[in-house]
Order: C-alpha cells, then structure tokens, then sequence
C-alpha cells in the first residue's frame, strides 16, 4: 500500500455549502421564488455556465469580475478554452440567449432564470465568489412598455414576502435622472459620476466627495449639488418636488422624473416604506439606463444589496441589430439566506425529505419491508428503507435523528398487521399501506 497525502478537508472561502436540514429549506425557497415568478407569467430558462468573454464584457467593465477558464492539461497549442468564463450574472447571457433566439421567441419575451454566477471578489459578509441569484427580466423589440418597471418590483415584493423576512426596503432610483441631473450641472462624464456615487455606501459622503473632487474634477458647487441630490429619499412621487426644488434642469432630468414619479405611484399600494425613492442608488453596471432598485435589510444597512436591477435599453443590441431594450430584478438568494443563517433567524428543517421510515425487522423480513416502502411511494409518500435489520430501537432512532416523522412496522410475523409510530406523539397504531395517510 503506498502513502497517499492526506489533503485536510474543508470549503473554499466564498463558496457557501449547507447542511442537509439547512439546504432543505434552501429548496423550500427556491420552489417559492419559482412559483411566485410563475404566477406573474414568466417562463423558466436557463443558460450554460460558461460564455465567451467577448459576450461577457460586451456592456461595462467587468473584466476584473470573470473567471475564465484554462484546462490543466492544456496543450500549448490548445487555447480553445482561453476565451471562455464563467457568467457573472445572469442578464448578459440572457441578452445573447434572445439575441440567439430572436425568431424563435414571443415578445414581449418574461423569463425568469435561477443559477449559480461567479465573480472574482474577496471573499467578506455577504460577498460570495459562488452564489444563487433568481432573476426575472422583461426584454422586448423596440420598447419596453414603462408598466414593467412597477410590475417587476411588485412580483419581488410578493415573492420576498412569501419568505417571510425581517424588514427590508426596496430603494428606487432612475439612471436618467442622475445623468440629467449633471448633466444640467454642465458635468462633462456623467457616467463617472454615477459610478463614484454609487460608492457611497462603502466609502461615505465624504469619501465619495474627495472623489469626485480629486479623480472626477469637479467643483465644490457640482459637489454640493450631487450630495443634495444623494440624499434625498421619499416614500411617494412627492420626492420629485424635492428633487426639482434644487434648481437643476436638463430635458433628460425631467423624463427621468416622470418616469420615477409613474413607478413610486404605480407602488403606492404596497406597504408604505417597502418601497423608497433614494436618490443615491445608481448602480455601478454602465449597462442600467433608466429605473434602478436596491434592496436592503432594514436592520443591517452596511449589509449589501439582496436585490437588485434596473433597466436597460439596448444590452441586446450587442448580439444582434435589433433594438431590444429590457428591464429585469434579481434576488440575491445566497447573501439572503447566509445572513439569516449567520443571525440565528432561519429555522432549519429535518436532513430528510422522507415522510416515513420502513424498519427492516430482519433479514427472512426484508423483503415484506421493501415491498410495504414500494407501495407507500406509490402513493406519493417520501419512503426511505433502513439499511440493515438493526435492532429495532436503533432503526427508530435513526430516524428520530433525520427528522423522519413516521416509522412503519411490517408484519414481524405472517398474520401480523403493520403499524405505524408517530414520533412527535409516540402513538403507535395498526395501518395499512393502502390507506394510511400522513397527518
């Protein structure tokens, strides 16, 4: 027998993995998040891991972002892999799937998407290098209609509320407000701007002032404006007044303002304070457009966004020469559930999907056992077999320790009845595989 090395066994940090009764509930969520998508109308699809980087970097600077990926045993004449990664998210490659697909598809075209992305950041709180996010997204020929950016935040409200989480706010902005904002301040890069704004929750007020001072070059008066701007929120359309009270005016900020005023009405029946128009979201993406939405948890602001979006008008257009504008959200699954996780706030389930438990009394009676579990999963009850015919107290037991709620007893001997043992009650009662039904 040769030595072998002995690798020590643990997770690679950003890459979350879960226990059993931890991954149960995972499940659960992710089944809600799916119907409630459905319900609104939006088709599932899904898309390869991988992309081309040329797909992948068509909109924006994300190079920094992308895992690409080489074979170890890549031969030096072999680059067939060197221009490939791993997405990021999951718009981009939805983008180049409709572009692929354009006359194959109905427009409007709503999907809804649910897969791991991968992006090169440190590993910290609520920032992972793998994780799950659930997008939907509306893309169309031509125009998205202005309704879908009301509708989209309201199927995640619905959806987020069917989880039952602590408080969280969705903030709401619009790209072509801040644009048209510096814009009428005669800012000469409006996207920079945008990008060093977008830095506020990181950096503060102040650190985003000494940027755009020192790296953007603007004046106290300019910095002034865009911090006014940045702090400005509202629960209504009435933050347009504010907004328009500072004294900019551009033909940009003003389309933007409708546009804002129209989703903050459109939401005014939902809870008030789920929904805030914050003037200092932007979206660092430099494919976002119009409407933007971040949402936060309530009692831990510092912690990141987990959810996410905004519109954009021609993403699309990289692939294909077509106008195809869209908008699309996304739920931050994986930085949802960690934190709730790392907080003591998700109630695990059991590590079994199993309704029942078939002891195996011995081995004259294993087959009886299996047959009793077949006809029980039969009709459509989640059966596990014990393994090996234990003492029938350590069987019980075994399934006491994965959380199967239910041990059923074959005949031990022939004329015997089987029976079923409650274990949340104790109760043992005599049953019968055709008509017994879970409580």
């Amino acid at each position: 027998m040769t030595d072998q090395q002995v690798v020590r066994p643990a997770a690679i940090g950003g890459f979350p993995e879960w226990l059993p009764q931890v991954r149960i509930v995972e499940q659960h969520w992710l089944d809600l998040i799916r119907a409630g998508f459905e319900r609104y109308g939006f088709c599932s699809v899904e898309t390869p891991s991988v992309e081309s980087l040329d797909a992948l970097m068509a909109k924006g600077e994300t190079s920094q972002e992308v895992y690409t990926l080489r074979r170890l045993q890549e031969d030096a004449d072999d680059r067939s892999d060197a221009r490939l990664g791993l997405h990021f998210d999951l718009t981009v490659p939805f983008a180049r799937y409709v572009a692929q697909h354009f006359n194959e598809l109905v427009f409007p075209f709503k999907r809804y998407q649910i897969q791991r992305v991968w992006r090169g950041e440190r590993a910290q709180e609520g920032r992972f290098r793998e994780f799950t996010q659930c997008d939907i997204d509306v893309i169309n020929v031509d125009q998205v209609p202005l309704h879908f950016d009301a509708e989209l935040p309201r199927i995640v409200h619905d959806v987020m509320t069917s989880l039952d989480l602590p408080a969280w706010t969705l903030n709401v902005n619009n790209r072509k407000v801040l644009q048209g904002f510096y814009q009428g301040l005669d800012i000469d890069d409006p996207l920079e701007v945008i990008r060093t704004v977008d830095k506020i929750d990181k950096i503060g007020v102040s650190g985003v002032g000494e940027l755009l001072s020192k790296k953007v070059g603007l004046s106290d008066r300019q910095i002034g404006a865009c911090m006014e701007l940045a702090g400005l929120r509202g629960t209504d359309a009435k933050v347009v007044e504010d907004i328009t009270a500072i004294g900019v005016r551009s033909e940009l900020l003003s389309e933007g303002l409708d546009e804002l005023a129209f989703v903050m009405d459109s939401l005014g029946d939902l809870p008030r304070g789920s929904v805030v128009a914050d003037l200092s979201i932007a979206r660092g993406l430099d494919y976002y457009t119009g409407t933007v939405y971040e949402g936060k948890f309530t009692d831990w602001p510092t912690y990141g966004s987990i959810c996410s979006g905004g519109r954009y008008e021609n993403l699309a257009g990289s692939f294909i020469r077509r106008s195809l504008p869209g908008i699309g959200l996304s739920i931050g699954l994986t930085r949802i559930f960690a934190k709730l996780l790392a907080e003591g706030l998700l109630e695990t389930g059991p590590s079994s999907p199993g309704d029942v438990l078939v002891v195996v009394p011995n081995d004259e009676q294993r087959g009886a056992a299996a047959e009793a579990a077949g006809r029980l999963r039969g009709r459509g009850l989640n059966v596990e077999l014990y393994h090996q015919p234990d003492k029938v107290a350590k069987q019980v037991r075994y399934a006491s320790r994965k959380g199967i709620p239910f041990v059923w007893f074959p005949p031990f001997a022939p004329g015997r009845p089987h029976e079923v043992k409650d274990l949340a009650t104790g109760e043992q009662v005599v049953s019968d595989v055709e008509t017994w039904r879970r409580p």
